[in-house]
């Protein structure tokens, strides 16, 4: 009943299922003001940085202002540098009106950034997957939800940026593989975030040789198996052991959440198992996936992003949001 009781409380209703809205946003660089010893030397609070409580109070304003202009029941989040960090951004979240009760972040490795989760719900467990012992590679966060008895898990990663190679990320591809073999690949799992890995990585990376020293094989496209559904949901059909990637699922000019040198990447993405298409307890909603590309977003032509002076100090200007843009997905409960 409780479960029952919340879903009727915070998600809206199609044709007699409910729906759950999930997001994902690599939200740049969101570190507090306590002073660990792992931050980027331009977040070292209250120095010549600029870094400190009134840029800090900005920055979590407007990174509450996106997040509750998606309202998503379940939102993940990236480049959040510690538990205090979260806990400073859900509070200005519900000064602003939204309420996520529930919160978890991947936070037993001390990189210097991390993958979060906020939750209008509540979950079965969360725990992180660590993908190897070393500060390379930060942990994949893995959260389980039971929502009217029906279960449903979601992993939120980081992978490593393109300053490494594709074997880089084929290593968090494949610590991410197994795990969800335990699990069962017949299970309703999605799998999202930063894993700065094009939707097409495997063409893409064609011409950029410095990514690719394995051989035209990819962590997103081969070892997660988004390789074998490359077509709108509507018309994919079933491929075993592989991952969808919703980008398939919008017009391409929407397939985008960063802009590098005047080029529209899709470095973010949502992937979702095959049980997710067959409209059968937990579904996604065909056609319902898109970046998050409010006007206020952009400055120009450029995503607005949290901005700093480019003079040898870098200092904080105390404007501008983050170098990304968010995705957003819906899903059918029966």
């Amino acid at each position: 009943m409780k479960y029952l009781f919340l879903i009727v409380v915070l998600f809206t209703t199609l044709f007699g299922d409910t729906v759950l809205k999930i997001a994902t946003y690599n939200v740049e660089n969101l570190f507090d003001l306590d002073k660990s010893g792992y931050e980027y030397e331009e977040y070292i609070p209250n120095s010549s940085s600029n870094w400190n409580q009134r840029t800090y109070k900005i920055k979590l304003k407007n990174i509450a202002q996106v997040i509750k202009d998606i309202d998503a029941d379940i939102i993940a989040l990236q480049e959040i540098e510690s538990l205090q960090a979260l806990i400073d951004l859900r509070f200005a979240l519900k000064q602003n009106g939204l309420y996520y009760q529930y919160y978890s972040i991947a936070d037993k490795k001390n990189t210097t950034v991390k993958v979060a989760l906020l939750s209008k719900i509540p979950f079965v467990y969360s725990k992180e997957i660590s993908v190897t012992s070393t500060y390379q590679y930060r942990n994949i966060l893995e959260t389980k939800f039971k929502i009217n008895d029906k279960e449903l898990y979601v992993f939120v990663n980081h992978w490593k940026s393109k300053g490494g190679a594709e074997s880089m990320r084929i290593i968090s591809a494949k610590a991410l593989k197994s795990r969800i073999s335990e699990i069962g690949f017949d299970k309703n799992v999605i799998l999202l975030g930063d894993f700065n890995s094009d939707y097409e990585e495997f063409l893409k990376f064609k011409r950029k040789r410095e990514h690719n020293d394995t051989d035209g094989i990819t962590g997103i496209n081969h070892v997660l198996g988004s390789i074998n559904q490359r077509e709108s949901a509507i018309h994919v059909k079933y491929a075993k052991d592989s991952f969808y990637n919703l980008w398939y699922d919008t017009n391409e000019e929407n397939r985008y959440t960063y802009i590098f040198k005047n080029k529209k990447e899709a470095l973010d993405n949502i992937l979702i198992s095959q049980s997710l298409l067959n409209n059968k307890e937990i579904y996604y909603l065909n056609g319902s996936v898109t970046n998050f590309d409010k006007k206020y977003l952009f400055k120009k032509r450029k995503i607005f992003r949290w901005e700093m002076s480019h003079t040898r100090v870098k200092t904080h200007k105390g404007s501008g949001y983050s170098d990304h843009l968010p995705i957003v997905a819906k899903f059918g409960i029966k």
